[in-house]
């Protein structure tokens, strides 16, 4: 049985709340952040990266850090994580207007939800996008959802973390 992608959301918001020593969060997104927030990207989010706004904003699990949305004091009303990224990354890098950033990554480079193909659920695709690579960039699917994709992501996150911490104290 596969597991949903908001029941993979709501596992990743247990494992962040269950690990609170490896992570790290904000306090989430009112509706009106994220209605702004879908305003200035011109882009909606799906349910399962939506379901974790609303609890987090933005999180990070060990060296994982999921970008999200969130503001600062010092950056005052500006949308902050997915929002100042995928636009900065249009003008900067030439992200195409239907991905959406989620995360940079070491080995992917940046992650994006193609938001050109949303699924039955509403549900986009999670790929790889490097501006070197022709065709739109897209290098590789990494996921069939956000869900999904962040709760490997955390999995993955918390065996490195465990990993170090049991070869440090062995």
């Amino acid at each position: 049985m596969t597991t949903s992608a908001i029941e993979a959301s709501e596992q990743v918001i247990r494992l962040v709340r269950e690990n609170e020593g490896f992570a790290n969060h904000a306090d989430g997104c009112t509706p009106a952040m994220i209605e702004r927030a879908e305003r200035e990207l011109g882009l909606a989010f799906p349910p399962s990266y939506l379901r974790l706004l609303e609890e987090f904003g933005t999180w990070e699990i060990g060296a994982k850090e999921f970008l999200g949305v969130y503001q600062t004091p010092a950056r005052r009303d500006a949308l902050l994580g997915t929002v100042a990224d995928t636009l900065g990354d249009r003008v900067a890098l030439g992200l195409p207007h239907h991905l959406m950033v989620i995360m940079h990554d070491d080995v992917w480079d940046v992650v994006v939800l193609d938001t050109s193909l949303p699924d039955k659920n509403r549900e986009f695709p999670v790929y790889a996008w490097n501006p070197g690579v022709l065709d739109g960039g897209l290098m590789e699917k990494v996921a069939d959802d956000f869900g999904s994709f962040a709760l490997a992501e955390c999995r993955q996150a918390l065996k490195t973390a465990d990993a170090m911490s049991r070869a440090v104290d062995g």
